[in-house]
């Protein structure tokens, strides 16, 4: 009995924990942009309204000869750039696998026929899966995008609360895209509340009861350090 006491308790190589934690969040982002692409695929599809990202977007092509992707890509540069150097890190690419990504997803999606998706409710479903989407990437640490890790940072440096951060910088986009003469609708306002509102609980929610590794955020809400692919 004493012996048995004594031994101590086999102790899992900590290679073997980095390479699970490395695959849970290579999951976690997959999964999330899938998603992600399947609630703006049905954002796309009410005709209520686009994201405060698309409102800017739009709004940039009223005055340069600009297509969506490139606006998108101008400005998930320039938050890079600010991430960068505020933080004084090496610029990060992930960001804009992200975007090619869950756009490719979208147009792949947008094949198919949603006529039987009536636009209200479309909207809600789509509120639902670009918010736990959101979460899914965030969590994953993997090709964050580039507007939420301003968010994060002023999350860890400023101590703001995740979805003030996720608001207040949405809220920006929107209100610069509103100012050029991009599109705001219902679905724009309910985005930005709804959507940007939902992914801290999401993400509360996958960690307490789901178990899931937060790579993003150390704790949901909170000031931690987060685990940034290519970013450590």
């Amino acid at each position: 009995m004493s012996k048995l006491l004594s031994t101590p308790a086999r102790v899992r190589p900590r290679h073997s924990i980095d390479l699970r934690d490395r695959l849970q969040g290579y999951a976690l982002y997959l999964a999330g942009c899938l998603v992600f692409a399947s609630g703006a695929t049905l954002f796309i599809h009410s005709g209520l309204g686009v994201d405060p990202l698309d409102v800017l977007s739009l709004g940039l092509l009223e005055h340069f000869p600009l297509t969506i992707g490139l606006a998108q890509a101008l400005i998930a540069a320039v938050c890079i750039v600010i991430w960068s150097v505020w933080n004084r890190r090496r610029p990060v690419v992930m960001p804009f696998v992200t975007f090619l990504l869950c756009g490719s997803l979208i147009d792949l999606m947008l094949l198919a026929d949603l006529g039987w998706f009536a636009s209200v409710p479309s909207l809600v479903v789509a509120v639902l899966l670009c918010s736990y989407g959101s979460a899914l990437i965030i969590m994953s640490g993997t090709g964050i995008r580039a507007m939420d890790l301003i968010v994060i940072s002023l999350n860890q440096r400023l101590k703001v609360p995740f979805w003030a951060a996720k608001v207040g910088v949405e809220t920006v986009l929107l209100a610069l895209g509103w100012l050029l003469g991009g599109p705001v609708g219902i679905g724009t306002l309910a985005f930005l509340i709804f959507v940007d509102g939902l992914i801290q609980p999401f993400m509360a929610f996958n960690t307490r009861t789901l178990h899931l590794t937060n790579h993003g955020l150390a704790s949901p809400g909170g000031v931690g350090a987060p685990v940034l692919e290519g970013v450590r």
